[in-house]
């Protein structure tokens, strides 16, 4: 903990009766933008702590699995920036070259227009007029969050300096031949018209149609399986399993393919399986990345059967038809010749999906850019085997070799106009000139440029230093990288995080881009049910904060955060939250109007009373433990442990054990108002990270001091007594059984009873007046009979309840139902001990009745002593 007098309040503070975000949040974070909070000095002596935002797309809105990595990454931030670092959260977006061009381009649709319309200069016109005008809303909505980001260097995947970055990269490693152009089967979206990256693919089971044809005729005909069938129209071969003597006859010989004048090879090769279904594979090179490979090693001609749209483009009786429904017609041709063998329908299989737009994907060859990703690959599997680069959760690191150590070339070209152009010209003569950003473009007639732009991941993968202003070295480049952290979705490990880690150290000299990455989970429903609009279960995390506030969000959802592990939220947990938050609020409040002060040092342990001893234990315990939950990025824990040491330990139990000794004023009084501001002071730099706006208030209104977002963090000054936590734990024991039977015996909260308490040779005699307060407790007085005495934990509690409940109603009501609780226990060991019973019964069902066997005998337990202890007539 740290000493708190700098600046003193002024005297009595005076905070509103409730707490309402709406009148604090948007003025809060403007101040602290104003004042430079957020800002990050690369001349700073202090010691860099730099994270970036995984950037959102520029076509994107705040959805609630962004306002829970933010609410992550701001936490983590502010708690650095409270603990001396020069802290860089570096903001921007993502050009998102797809889904951008997609808005636009619906656009011009209403209009009546394309793009072609247009032409290419005057699209990419409007999209930058579209980007100024519409895009990057998620910035506004990340200040109602309170996001603590640089907002002075915001940079966006397209502006001039994140464009030099990229085409430096290109022409680095297109001249360490690293980059390359060449045909291969790729993912091909016919709606978006542009390829895709296999993880840009999402699979999902679709129903469809197995079809079972055969090719040929006799002793010379082969049976084949297809999902696509309309692809037979560009089958080359039918390859068998060298070592399958079912079909070696005809190896090497040719036969005739269906619906066409061809006559294709029989080939071995060893990539089919001979267990699989006929054991024999039609093979259509141009349409399928296995066939394709095949195609290679036999020599074998690639025709391909659509073009772009996905429609047939073969001469013939199915030419101008989509592939859906030449698939049918196809089918229905065979079917009249004879072919078909059988069909399965409807056959159940995974298909892949464009994960933007929702089409199916559609294998192509097709001529692109293709990042060689062997030796980039290597080295980001090599950063993490020799920890450089620590993942975390551990077990996670599987799935981050799975992916690194078996990547496939990446297709980096699209065929889009949004997005960085390929930096690669083409002359007159077949020349091919790769132009970096200080290189002049060919010029002259027949020059032209490449017309594909590059996948987005592309510039998002040089983002932890284009941002920082590389290519050239710059303070910002040498003062905060590498990144201290990547905090980020398991779900895009392979999509950016890998990216950034092949790029980072091909770019910067072997230094990976970041030290840690931290995953988490997916946001998900109460129920663990991913959200979707298709669901109808998303939420707008913006209407849970215009209803409750973003502290209640932010916390909801910190608490919900263990590492890599999904996070169910419901609205309930927000407005539970949001009590939390009214909680802090009213009790500081209390607190303050009852003579909580940070005002001159602590008092000397001597001074102060074991209350005092015990929460100033507690509070330094805390401290240390959420600073290790922290460094160990337990977000649940850490926010789980602030919620029980803020709500039971300082205002149910340290404030109200206080009340008489603030009733009876004096030293004492004088002490623990010093003593509680200490704890206020603390637990709201605590709470700090997590909930940012109703700290600020109320610890700016305490300690009179500037702003909680630049104060220290605390520290543990070591400080424990653990005699006092025993004491008090042991007084909160006497005081939680004696409410408990208070309870059972059906008596309101606020009624009075006479009591006597025997606490003589305890050290619970010092807070007798406490437990008579807490406990509604008044004094024997004349008359006093002991008709239930409380033996607790050493303690003597004799309570006169004459008048007070009517006894015989009470043993009547608690007689009928032990009763049912012992018939309960009967019948539960009953069915237990029956053997034949045990052998059928299903698992779930024999759990649930020891369950109800354990209940009973609990409720026969509790009810007796109930009984027991009744005033007797």
């Amino acid at each position: 903990m740290t000493e708190n007098t700098q600046q003193q309040p002024a005297s009595n503070p005076e905070l509103p009766t409730q707490y309402v975000p709406a009148e604090v949040e948007g003025k809060l974070y403007e101040r602290w933008v104003e004042r430079g909070y957020f800002e990050a000095d690369e001349k700073s002596e202090k010691p860099p702590f730099t994270v970036v935002i995984p950037p959102p797309n520029v076509t994107g809105s705040l959805h609630l699995g962004h306002a829970f990595e933010h609410t992550l990454i701001d936490a983590v931030t502010r708690r650095k920036r409270m603990q001396g670092y020069e802290t860089l959260w570096q903001p921007g977006m993502d050009h998102a070259g797809i889904a951008t061009q997609n808005v636009v381009e619906r656009e011009l649709a209403k209009e009546g227009k394309s793009r072609h319309d247009l032409g290419r200069e005057a699209f990419v016109e409007r999209v930058w007029k579209w980007k100024g005008e519409s895009g990057g809303q998620i910035s506004g909505q990340m200040r109602r969050l309170g996001d603590g980001v640089a907002w002075s260097r915001e940079r966006f995947t397209m502006d001039e300096g994140l464009s030099k970055a990229v085409q430096t990269i290109f022409k680095k490693l297109y001249d360490d031949e690293l980059i390359y152009r060449a045909e291969r089967i790729i993912n091909w979206c016919p709606r978006c018209l542009t390829a895709i990256s296999d993880i840009e693919v999402e699979y999902q089971d679709d129903d469809g149609e197995l079809v079972s044809l055969k090719y040929g005729e006799g002793e010379d005909s082969v049976v084949v399986a297809t999902t696509r069938a309309e692809t037979m129209l560009g089958d080359t071969a039918v390859a068998v399993h060298p070592d399958d003597e079912r079909y070696a006859h005809l190896v090497g010989k040719r036969i005739k393919l269906p619906l066409t004048d061809r006559t294709i090879p029989v080939v071995a090769d060893t990539h089919v399986d001979p267990e699989f279904g006929t054991g024999a594979v039609k093979v259509t090179p141009a349409h399928d990345p296995n066939d394709f490979e095949i195609g290679r090693r036999h020599d074998l001609p690639n025709i391909t059967v659509m073009d772009e749209r996905a429609v047939i483009t073969v001469p013939g009786p199915f030419e101008g038809l989509d592939r859906m429904e030449a698939r049918s017609a196809i089918v229905a041709a065979l079917r009249a010749e004879g072919r078909i063998v059988a069909e399965k329908r409807p056959y159940t299989h995974s298909v892949g999906h464009c994960s933007r737009c929702k089409t199916t994907i559609e294998p192509r060859l097709s001529l692109q850019w293709w990042v060689k990703v062997g030796p980039l690959a290597k080295a980001a599997g090599d950063a993490v085997r020799d920890d450089r680069v620590t993942i975390h959760p551990k077990e996670m690191e599987s799935r981050y070799f799975g992916w690194v150590d078996n990547l496939h070339d990446w297709c980096i070209s699209r065929q889009l106009w949004w997005g960085h152009r390929i930096p690669v010209w083409y002359g007159p003569n077949g020349e091919t000139v790769c132009v970096g950003p200080d290189d002049e473009a060919p010029a002259g007639e027949g020059w032209t440029q490449d017309t594909d732009v590059l996948d987005t991941w592309f510039s998002s993968g040089l983002w932890p230093f284009s941002t920082l202003g590389w290519p050239e070295q710059t303070p910002s480049v040498e003062k905060f990288y590498p990144n201290s952290i990547m905090i980020t979705g398991y779900d895009i490990l392979f999509f950016w995080v890998a990216r950034m880690m092949m790029f980072g150290l091909y770019a910067m000299d072997g230094t990976p881009p970041f030290g840690t990455i931290v995953l988490h989970g997916m946001v998900r429903d109460q129920f663990g049910k991913k959200m979707s609009k298709s669901f109808g279960n998303a939420v707008n995390p913006l209407d849970w904060m215009d209803k409750y506030g973003s502290d209640a969000v932010r916390f909801t959802l910190a608490r919900g955060a263990n590492p890599g592990i999904d996070v169910p939220i419901g609205e309930d947990w927000v407005q539970g939250s949001r009590n939390f938050a009214n909680k802090v609020w009213n009790a500081t409040r209390f607190a303050m109007m009852n003579g909580a002060t940070v005002e001159g040092p602590l008092p000397d342990a001597a001074d102060m009373s074991a209350t005092d001893r015990w929460i100033l234990s507690r509070l330094n315990a805390v401290v240390a433990e959420v600073d290790a939950y922290y460094e160990d990025y337990q977000f649940a824990k850490l926010s789980d442990s602030l919620f029980h040491f803020a709500w039971d330990e300082v205002f149910d139990w340290y404030v109200e054990l206080s009340k008489t000794t603030f009733i009876d004023g004096g030293a004492a009084a004088k002490v623990s108002g010093r003593v509680l501001g200490e704890v206020l002071d603390v637990t709201l730099r605590l709470l700090h990270p997590i909930v940012p706006f109703v700290t600020e208030t109320l610890w700016t209104t305490l300690t009179g001091k500037e702003s909680v977002v630049v104060a220290d963090w605390p520290a543990d000054n070591g400080f424990r007594d653990v005699a006092a936590e025993r004491e008090i734990e042991h007084l909160q024991q006497v005081i939680t059984e004696v409410r408990r039977f208070r309870s059972d015996q059906g008596l309101q909260p606020g009624q009075k009873v006479p009591a006597r308490l025997d606490l003589t040779g305890t050290p619970l005699a010092a807070h007798e007046a406490a437990i008579r307060q807490l406990l509604r407790l008044q004094p024997e007085g004349e008359g006093f009979h002991a008709t239930a005495t409380l033996p607790v934990e050493g303690a003597t509690v004799a309570l006169d309840l004459s008048g007070t409940i009517d006894v015989e109603a009470e043993r009547k009501r608690l007689t009928k139902d032990l009763g049912a609780a012992e018939k309960e226990k009967a019948q539960a060991t009953a069915k237990l001990g029956n053997e034949a019973f045990l052998a059928k019964a299903p698992d779930n069902v024999v759990d649930k009745i020891r369950g109800r066997l354990t209940k009973a005998e609990t409720d026969i337990e509790r009810l007796t002593a109930q009984l027991a202890g009744l005033p007797q007539g």
